[in-house]
Protein backbone atom coordinates (compact mmCIF):
# COMPACT_ATOMS: atom_id res chain seq x y z
CA UNK A 1 0.00 0.00 0.00
CA UNK A 2 2.80 2.39 0.92
CA UNK A 3 4.69 1.64 -2.31
CA UNK A 4 1.52 2.11 -4.34
CA UNK A 5 1.01 5.55 -2.80
CA UNK A 6 4.63 6.44 -3.59
CA UNK A 7 4.16 5.40 -7.22
CA UNK A 8 0.99 7.45 -7.47
CA UNK A 9 2.79 10.45 -5.98
CA UNK A 10 5.70 10.09 -8.40
CA UNK A 11 3.29 9.74 -11.31
CA UNK A 12 1.52 12.94 -10.32
CA UNK A 13 4.79 14.84 -9.83
CA UNK A 14 6.57 13.61 -12.94
CA UNK A 15 4.78 15.89 -15.48
CA UNK A 16 5.65 19.02 -13.50
CA UNK A 17 9.23 17.87 -12.95
CA UNK A 18 9.59 17.03 -16.65
CA UNK A 19 8.28 20.45 -17.70
CA UNK A 20 10.64 22.14 -15.24
CA UNK A 21 13.63 20.17 -16.53
CA UNK A 22 12.78 20.99 -20.15
CA UNK A 23 12.21 24.64 -19.21
CA UNK A 24 15.70 24.77 -17.71
CA UNK A 25 17.62 22.40 -19.97
CA UNK A 26 16.51 23.66 -23.38
CA UNK A 27 17.60 27.32 -22.87
CA UNK A 28 20.87 26.14 -21.32
CA UNK A 29 21.56 23.79 -24.22
CA UNK A 30 20.74 26.51 -26.77
CA UNK A 31 23.01 28.97 -24.96
CA UNK A 32 25.91 26.52 -25.05
CA UNK A 33 25.21 25.71 -28.71
CA UNK A 34 25.14 29.34 -29.85
CA UNK A 35 28.30 30.07 -27.86
CA UNK A 36 30.19 27.48 -29.92
CA UNK A 37 29.19 28.74 -33.38
CA UNK A 38 29.67 31.93 -35.36
CA UNK A 39 26.09 33.14 -35.61
CA UNK A 40 25.15 36.12 -37.78
CA UNK A 41 21.67 37.61 -37.44
CA UNK A 42 21.79 38.72 -41.08
CA UNK A 43 22.54 35.17 -42.23
CA UNK A 44 20.89 32.87 -39.66
CA UNK A 45 21.42 29.80 -41.83
CA UNK A 46 25.20 30.23 -42.01
CA UNK A 47 26.33 28.77 -38.70
CA UNK A 48 30.02 27.90 -38.60
CA UNK A 49 31.28 25.85 -35.66
CA UNK A 50 34.18 27.71 -34.00
CA UNK A 51 34.58 25.84 -30.71
CA UNK A 52 35.94 28.02 -27.93
CA UNK A 53 36.90 30.88 -30.24
CA UNK A 54 34.01 33.06 -29.03
CA UNK A 55 35.14 32.64 -25.43
CA UNK A 56 38.72 33.52 -26.35
CA UNK A 57 37.50 36.57 -28.28
CA UNK A 58 35.44 37.72 -25.30
CA UNK A 59 38.10 37.09 -22.63
CA UNK A 60 40.78 38.89 -24.65
CA UNK A 61 38.57 41.87 -25.48
CA UNK A 62 39.97 45.26 -24.49
CA UNK A 63 36.96 45.93 -22.29
CA UNK A 64 36.88 42.61 -20.44
CA UNK A 65 39.00 43.68 -17.46
CA UNK A 66 37.10 46.95 -17.09
CA UNK A 67 33.79 45.11 -17.45
CA UNK A 68 34.71 42.55 -14.78
CA UNK A 69 35.87 45.23 -12.34
CA UNK A 70 32.78 47.36 -13.02
CA UNK A 71 30.58 44.32 -12.43
CA UNK A 72 32.22 43.61 -9.07
CA UNK A 73 32.03 47.28 -8.09
CA UNK A 74 28.37 47.58 -9.10
CA UNK A 75 27.30 44.37 -7.37
CA UNK A 76 29.27 45.10 -4.19
CA UNK A 77 28.09 48.70 -3.87
CA UNK A 78 24.42 47.89 -4.49
CA UNK A 79 24.52 44.96 -2.06
CA UNK A 80 26.06 47.11 0.66
CA UNK A 81 23.59 49.96 0.14
CA UNK A 82 20.52 47.74 -0.12
CA UNK A 83 21.40 45.65 2.95
CA UNK A 84 22.29 48.65 5.15
CA UNK A 85 19.24 50.70 4.17
CA UNK A 86 17.05 47.60 4.09
CA UNK A 87 17.89 46.74 7.70
CA UNK A 88 17.46 50.32 8.92
CA UNK A 89 14.15 50.83 7.13
CA UNK A 90 12.81 47.42 8.21
CA UNK A 91 13.62 48.21 11.85
CA UNK A 92 12.03 51.66 11.61
CA UNK A 93 8.76 50.54 10.02
CA UNK A 94 8.50 47.62 12.46
CA UNK A 95 7.50 50.12 15.14
CA UNK A 96 3.77 50.93 15.12
CA UNK A 97 2.77 54.38 13.85
CA UNK A 98 -0.15 55.96 12.03
CA UNK A 99 -0.24 55.09 8.33
CA UNK A 100 2.32 52.31 8.63
CA UNK A 101 0.54 50.15 6.04
CA UNK A 102 0.62 52.91 3.43
CA UNK A 103 4.28 53.63 4.16
CA UNK A 104 5.16 49.96 3.73
CA UNK A 105 3.43 49.80 0.34
CA UNK A 106 5.22 52.96 -0.81
CA UNK A 107 8.58 51.60 0.36
CA UNK A 108 8.35 48.43 -1.71
CA UNK A 109 6.65 49.99 -4.76
CA UNK A 110 9.89 50.91 -6.65
CA UNK A 111 10.71 47.20 -6.90
CA UNK A 112 7.71 46.68 -9.20
CA UNK A 113 8.68 49.40 -11.68
CA UNK A 114 10.29 48.23 -14.92
CA UNK A 115 14.07 48.82 -14.96
CA UNK A 116 13.88 50.78 -18.21
CA UNK A 117 11.19 53.07 -16.79
CA UNK A 118 13.19 53.61 -13.60
CA UNK A 119 16.30 54.45 -15.61
CA UNK A 120 14.41 56.96 -17.76
CA UNK A 121 12.87 58.63 -14.70
CA UNK A 122 16.25 59.00 -13.04
CA UNK A 123 17.96 60.15 -16.23
CA UNK A 124 15.41 62.74 -17.35
CA UNK A 125 13.60 63.82 -14.17
CA UNK A 126 16.03 63.42 -11.28
CA UNK A 127 19.65 63.50 -12.49
CA UNK A 128 19.32 65.73 -15.56
CA UNK A 129 21.94 68.50 -15.18
CA UNK A 130 19.55 71.24 -16.40
CA UNK A 131 15.96 70.29 -15.59
CA UNK A 132 16.44 67.54 -13.00
CA UNK A 133 15.31 67.63 -9.39
CA UNK A 134 18.86 67.23 -8.10
CA UNK A 135 20.01 70.15 -10.26
CA UNK A 136 17.22 72.35 -8.85
CA UNK A 137 18.27 71.47 -5.29
CA UNK A 138 21.91 72.25 -6.12
CA UNK A 139 20.96 75.65 -7.58
CA UNK A 140 18.72 76.39 -4.58
CA UNK A 141 21.77 76.13 -2.31
CA UNK A 142 23.91 78.14 -4.71
CA UNK A 143 25.96 75.21 -6.00
CA UNK A 144 26.69 74.19 -9.57
CA UNK A 145 24.56 71.22 -10.71
CA UNK A 146 26.40 67.97 -11.36
CA UNK A 147 26.19 66.20 -14.69
CA UNK A 148 26.03 62.78 -13.10
CA UNK A 149 26.19 60.67 -16.25
CA UNK A 150 29.29 62.50 -17.46
CA UNK A 151 31.19 63.14 -14.22
CA UNK A 152 30.10 60.19 -12.05
CA UNK A 153 28.47 57.69 -14.44
CA UNK A 154 28.99 54.60 -12.29
CA UNK A 155 27.72 56.47 -9.23
CA UNK A 156 24.56 57.32 -11.15
CA UNK A 157 24.06 53.69 -12.17
CA UNK A 158 24.58 52.55 -8.57
CA UNK A 159 21.98 55.05 -7.35
CA UNK A 160 19.42 53.85 -9.90
CA UNK A 161 19.97 50.14 -9.24
CA UNK A 162 20.07 50.63 -5.46
CA UNK A 163 16.76 52.49 -5.58
CA UNK A 164 15.29 49.47 -7.36
CA UNK A 165 16.68 46.81 -5.03
CA UNK A 166 16.42 48.44 -1.59
CA UNK A 167 12.65 47.69 -1.57
CA UNK A 168 13.38 43.99 -2.13
CA UNK A 169 15.66 43.94 0.91
CA UNK A 170 13.09 45.91 2.91
CA UNK A 171 10.34 43.45 1.97
CA UNK A 172 12.28 40.35 3.06
CA UNK A 173 13.75 41.91 6.20
CA UNK A 174 10.45 43.52 7.17
CA UNK A 175 8.80 40.10 6.92
CA UNK A 176 11.58 38.58 9.03
CA UNK A 177 11.04 41.23 11.70
CA UNK A 178 7.48 39.97 12.18
CA UNK A 179 8.84 36.70 13.60
CA UNK A 180 11.12 38.39 16.14
CA UNK A 181 9.92 37.53 19.63
CA UNK A 182 8.86 40.77 21.31
CA UNK A 183 9.37 39.18 24.72
CA UNK A 184 13.12 39.01 24.11
CA UNK A 185 13.26 42.74 23.50
CA UNK A 186 11.07 43.45 26.54
CA UNK A 187 13.30 41.27 28.72
CA UNK A 188 16.39 43.04 27.42
CA UNK A 189 14.86 46.42 28.25
CA UNK A 190 14.10 45.23 31.78
CA UNK A 191 17.76 44.25 32.10
CA UNK A 192 18.75 47.79 31.16
CA UNK A 193 19.66 47.25 27.51
CA UNK A 194 19.31 50.31 25.29
CA UNK A 195 18.05 50.45 21.69
CA UNK A 196 21.55 50.07 20.23
CA UNK A 197 22.36 47.00 22.34
CA UNK A 198 19.00 45.44 21.46
CA UNK A 199 19.66 46.09 17.78
CA UNK A 200 23.18 44.61 17.88
CA UNK A 201 22.55 41.59 20.11
CA UNK A 202 18.95 40.66 19.26
CA UNK A 203 17.75 42.21 16.00
CA UNK A 204 20.85 41.71 13.84
CA UNK A 205 21.39 38.03 14.79
CA UNK A 206 17.71 37.41 14.03
CA UNK A 207 18.13 39.01 10.58
CA UNK A 208 21.35 37.14 9.72
CA UNK A 209 19.72 34.45 7.59
CA UNK A 210 17.30 36.82 5.81
CA UNK A 211 20.27 39.08 5.00
CA UNK A 212 22.08 36.07 3.52
CA UNK A 213 19.02 35.34 1.36
CA UNK A 214 18.90 38.98 0.22
CA UNK A 215 22.59 38.90 -0.70
CA UNK A 216 22.28 35.63 -2.60
CA UNK A 217 19.19 36.56 -4.62
CA UNK A 218 20.30 40.11 -5.37
CA UNK A 219 23.75 38.92 -6.47
CA UNK A 220 22.18 36.60 -9.04
CA UNK A 221 20.17 39.44 -10.60
CA UNK A 222 22.79 42.18 -10.21
CA UNK A 223 25.33 40.19 -12.22
CA UNK A 224 23.04 40.58 -15.24
CA UNK A 225 22.14 44.28 -14.92
CA UNK A 226 21.65 45.60 -18.44
CA UNK A 227 18.59 47.81 -19.02
CA UNK A 228 19.72 50.61 -16.70
CA UNK A 229 23.11 50.87 -18.42
CA UNK A 230 21.69 50.60 -21.94
CA UNK A 231 19.05 53.28 -21.25
CA UNK A 232 21.30 55.84 -19.55
CA UNK A 233 24.98 55.64 -20.47
CA UNK A 234 25.29 53.00 -23.17
CA UNK A 235 28.26 51.59 -21.29
CA UNK A 236 30.23 54.83 -21.45
CA UNK A 237 31.97 57.12 -21.27
CA UNK A 238 34.50 54.65 -22.64
CA UNK A 239 34.17 51.51 -20.54
CA UNK A 240 33.33 53.32 -17.28
CA UNK A 241 29.87 51.77 -16.91
CA UNK A 242 30.33 48.67 -19.05
CA UNK A 243 29.67 45.53 -17.05
CA UNK A 244 30.01 41.96 -18.31
CA UNK A 245 26.36 41.71 -19.35
CA UNK A 246 26.58 44.87 -21.46
CA UNK A 247 29.94 43.76 -22.88
CA UNK A 248 28.41 40.46 -24.00
CA UNK A 249 25.61 42.39 -25.70
CA UNK A 250 27.97 44.82 -27.42
CA UNK A 251 30.30 42.08 -28.66
CA UNK A 252 27.56 39.69 -29.75
CA UNK A 253 24.98 41.99 -31.32
CA UNK A 254 26.69 45.27 -32.24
Amino acid sequence: EHRRKNRIGLAMLSPSVLVLLVWMAVPLAMTIYFSLIRYNLLYPGDNEFVGLENYYYFLTDAGFTAGALNTLWLVGAVLLISVVFGVLIAVLVDNPFWGRGIVRVMLISPFFIMPTVSALVWKNLLLHPVSGVFAAVWRFFGATPIDWFSEYPMGAIIMIVSWQWIPFAVLLLMTAMQSLDQEQKDAARLDGAGPINIFIHITLPHLARPIAVVVMIETIFLLSIFAEIFTTTGGGPGYETTNLAFLIYSQALL
